[in-house]
């Protein structure tokens, strides 16, 4: 029966068991208005798509027309976050047919997103269904809506005063602007709804941490408690992100203080509704001997093929250089793409670029657009019917939300082509598709205790208004990140905001707040509203909340440094500061086409000799995202089950294995003999797997080093902190400094020959209780701390972006930072400190997994295997040319694999020759 029949009859009674139930259910719950506009523009009843109603939108709807916090984890283009809305607007459309004084000139709906661009691309989406819902309503819009963030312009704030939307599109940095505005701050007591749109995004950094802060302040100055409602394409654990929406009750019902106690969410579970096509796809089953420019040739024949067959191609790539790279290559390549139907689209584009690109893409007249990662999240693109990935997106929850850029209609089949172009990234992208088919998604980590966002809303709570100390206590651990604080560090931020350091204000670091007892000092009481003896707090400062509202937010400023040369100060070229976090003193780089040694850097200059040596850093390393942790592990059971396949039946039954993943030929085979050589060549052993960390030992005799290959596949950030625990404890052993090279896959130890460190039974020794000491020990005068600490004293407030209609830029802030850095070392439980060390050390350098792969190591769980080798295995070709990839030409780098290469085929005594197999098929690379 079609939804147009169902609003003729005029009735929704039928059989209990129907599978129109449900949406017949839902359409009577709607306003009239609102079901009509719905029909009219979705249309009839389909059973292939489960109704009228998309399945989150199905059990969305009900949820939130019923007052209930939901987290809606659901497909990219299966309609969940215009199911939040249909609830809401069928509430507020009610509301204005019934009240005779219509809608109060206030916020009724905050929609919150991690990026201007969703907003804005929302902000007009609402436009169809509230024009389309008064039209029926025979009227014009009575609902309001408008945007505000951080380009939004005066008169158009001026504005929202006098003529308040009843829906506000917001960023969580504006949010918190306007819990503090004097004026504006009112209009949101009346918010009865929050929409966080792509959750996963804002809960894995300290932007999430902001908004989770705010939002139990805005819970605090609502009249009603609001109904909060996430939205994710791509998002676990589920429950744990539920419990980060919807924060705690810290409150008894009777006044009392209590312990946190999750509030009520319900978790809308439809993730897996859409039909994927995913394949993994390698322009040659050789990616070593075949030359680069055949390989180029083929991936670029590859991908226009790809491109004419399908109406509108979005290509993703890993850096932003490499998307220019990839539609630099297609216009000059083949006469089908100019102007006019392709573009580029990234975050270093004016935003003027930018929205022409969008705004093309939502029309559908451009046939290819590559990208990085600002078209990821978010907005509608509803033409996009292939997505093709240039290498490995690093995550399965990445690789979803790219390719689910594609078939973003409902019951169209998302297709995506991802394109490994290296040895290493075949087996993780193998791995990734598998997982992805499976429904398997990364879990998102979230910070917790972060002293930084913690000063920043205390001190907005006391320039609001003088308060009860255990209220402000109250609202900072009803927030998921703070639920576990306690009193101790409630001391060391109290202590930080009250500046209760000698020198401190001297140093022109001033206290924010006063914290005192409201005890009468001249038989009057200055704040009568509360109790004697109640602890209080309040600001400190006429210039507090002009300080606060123009320096608040987590998104760090950065900058790029002058290199220059020692002695005779040349410059030669400049770098990216994050790129500086990767290096040691002694670290060679590429830069200009000259490699330079790393010595020091003093604010934004930088000081280099100029060296022949080889770099020990890639260029690319800050660019690129991380291989997540879950995926990585996941790699690992991967090797078991593919080793234990060679034992039982050698390499036939390991491709025919292969065929059950989403690969082409030419990838099953490359990822069968590359593990084929491996075995043959340095034994089972030397592979890594749930249960064993291989370490390979190489003497190189030419440039005089022992190099050691850590195969430890847990990601970026795990291997960069066990890598300074591994040097650290390898330096002091041998007294002589050592550098290290990190990857996804593994880490690389090297110093000089005659200085030998047995690394495997350095990592067999670490006591997983003594890995946070050590890891902080080896951080002390890094770029990396200092570079964190000027990040985390800005974000504390105690470094001012803004102060009397200055700016101070990020470089500016650098140089103050340092100042103050040795200073505040020496204070005792210093806020800033301990959060910067934290940050460094649980969220960039995932001490956790590293602490629990350590006690594993202990326990007997993890054995550690090392194994001496005359040239790098295969499975550590990667780590071995990583301190010339992307630093030197790619012909190098070919030459250098294709050494190795020939080295373990002539200790094994292999010749491809024919590889034929039980399919009759044979090798097409040579």
């Amino acid at each position: 029966m079609g939804a147009r029949e169902l609003l003729a009859r005029g009735d929704f009674d039928f059989d209990a068991d129907s599978v129109e139930l449900d949406d017949a259910a839902v359409l009577e719950s709607l306003e009239p208005a609102v079901r009509e506009w719905w029909v009219e523009e979705f249309g009839e009843y389909a059973p292939e798509n489960g109704g009228f109603f998309t399945p989150p939108q199905k059990e969305t709807i009900p949820l939130v027309r019923d007052g209930t916090n939901a987290l809606v984890a659901s497909p990219t283009g299966s309609g969940k976050t215009l199911a939040s809305f249909t609830a809401i607007l069928n509430e507020l459309f009610r509301r204005e047919r019934e009240q005779e004084a219509g809608l109060d000139n206030s916020v009724y709906c905050l929609y919150v997103s991690p990026l201007k661009s969703l907003a804005n691309d929302i902000h007009r989406n609402l436009e169809v269904p509230l024009q389309g819902i008064a039209e029926k309503m025979d009227g014009e819009p009575s609902v309001r809506h408008a945007i505000r963030h951080g380009d939004t312009d005066d008169s158009a704030r001026r504005k929202m005063l006098e003529e308040t939307p009843h829906i506000l599109n917001t960023t969580p940095e504006t949010l918190a602007i306007l819990l503090n505005s004097p004026k504006f701050k009112e209009k949101l007591e009346t918010v009865e709804y929050v929409v966080v749109d792509e959750i996963h995004s804002l809960a894995d950094g300290k932007r999430g941490t902001h908004l989770a802060v705010s939002l139990e302040r805005l819970e605090r100055m609502a009249e009603t408690s609001p109904t909060r409602i996430g939205c994710s394409a791509t998002v676990e654990p589920l429950a744990d992100i539920a419990e980060f929406l919807v924060g705690c009750e810290t409150e008894a019902p009777d006044g009392d203080a209590t312990a946190p106690t999750p509030r009520d969410c319900e978790i809308v579970d439809s993730r897996f509704v859409r039909e994927f096509d995913i394949e993994l796809q390698c322009p040659t089953d050789d990616l070593i001997d075949t030359p680069r420019e055949v390989v180029n040739e083929r991936f670029y024949d590859q991908l226009h093929d790809l491109i004419g067959d399908h109406t509108n191609t979005l290509v993703f790539t890993n850096t932003r250089s490499g998307a220019e790279r990839v539609l630099q290559n297609l216009r000059e390549r083949y006469d089908a793409y100019d102007e006019d139907n392709s573009g580029c689209h990234h975050g270093s584009l004016s935003k003027e670029a930018r929205q022409s690109i969008e705004q093309d893409l939502k029309d559908g007249t451009l046939d290819v657009v590559t990208t990085s990662t600002s078209l990821e999240l978010g907005i509608d693109m509803p033409h996009i019917d292939l997505v093709v990935q240039v290498g490995s997106p690093k995550s399965v929850a990445s690789l979803l939300q790219r390719v689910g850029r594609a078939g973003h209609q409902l019951g169209q089949t998302v297709t995506g082509r991802v394109v490994a172009l290296d040895r290493d990234e075949l087996v993780e992208c193998a791995v990734m598709l598998k997982k992805a088919e499976e429904g398997f998604v990364d879990r998102v980590f979230v910070p917790e205790e972060a002293y930084d966002v913690a000063a920043q809303h205390v001190y907005g709570m006391a320039i609001n208004e003088v308060r009860p100390e255990r209220e402000v206590r109250e609202i900072l651990r009803g927030a998921y990140p703070y639920r576990n604080f306690v009193d101790e560090q409630f001391e060391t931020l109290f202590r930080y905001l009250t500046a209760d350091y000698e020198g401190l204000e001297e140093k022109k670091v001033y206290a924010k707040i006063w914290r005192d007892e409201n005890d009468p000092p001249d038989g009057e009481y200055h704040y009568p509203e509360f109790d004697v003896g109640e602890p209080l707090v309040g600001k400190r400062g006429k210039l507090a909340r002009v300080i606060y509202m123009t320096n608040i937010g987590t998104i760090p400023d950065s900058f790029t440094c002058d290199v220059f040369t020692r002695g005779d100060s040349e410059w030669v070229g400049d770098l990216d500061e994050q790129y500086l976090d990767t290096l040691e003193k002694g670290d060679v780089f590429v830069l200009g086409g000259q490699n330079f040694e790393y010595q020091y850097r003093r604010g934004s200059k930088v000081y280099v000799d100029r060296t022949s040596a080889r770099p020990t850093v890639p260029s690319w390393f800050s660019e690129r995202l991380p291989l997540s942790y879950d995926l990585g592990r996941s790699i690992l059971d991967f090797q078991g089950e593919l080793l234990e396949k060679f034992r039982k039946r050698g390499k036939p039954a390991v491709r025919v294995w292969l065929r059950e993943f989403p690969l082409d030929e030419n990838s099953v085979r490359a990822v069968a003999r590359m593990f084929d050589e491996q075995i043959r060549y340095a034994g089972p052993e030397s592979v890594s797997t749930t249960t064993r960390l291989a370490v390979e030992v190489e003497l190189d005799r030419e440039s005089y080093e022992r190099h050691y290959y850590v195969h430890s596949n847990y990601g970026r950030k795990f291997n960069d902190g066990l890598s300074r625990v591994v040097a650290y404890r390898c330096a002091n052993a041998a007294n002589t400094n050592v550098s290290v090279a990190v990857a996804d896959h593994g880490f690389t130890v090297s110093m000089p020959l005659n200085r030998k460190v047995d690394v495997a039974e350095i990592l067999r020794d670490i006591d997983s209780e003594e890995v946070r000491d050590d890891l902080r020990a080896s951080l002390d005068g890094t770029d990396l701390l200092q570079r964190y600490f000027r990040i985390n004293a800005t974000r504390a407030l105690m470094i001012l972006k803004r102060y009397k209609g200055y700016e101070k830029s990020a470089s500016e802030q650098q140089v103050s930072s340092e100042m103050l850095l040795g200073f505040a070392e020496e204070l005792e439980d210093f806020a800033v400190i301990e959060e910067t060390y934290r940050e460094i050390i649980e969220d960039k350098l995932a001490i956790s997994a590293i602490e629990d792969l350590m006690a594993a190591v202990q326990s007997g769980e993890m054995e550690v295997v090392g194994n001496r080798v005359d040239t790098p295995t295969p499975r550590a070709f990667g780590l071995a040319t990583l301190m010339a990839s992307d630093v030197v030409l790619a012909d190098d780098e070919s030459a250098v694999l294709q050494e190795f290469h020939e080295r373990v085929l002539d200790e094994i005594g292999d010749e491809y020759g024919d590889e034929s197999d039980e399919t009759g098929g044979a090798s097409a690379a040579k």
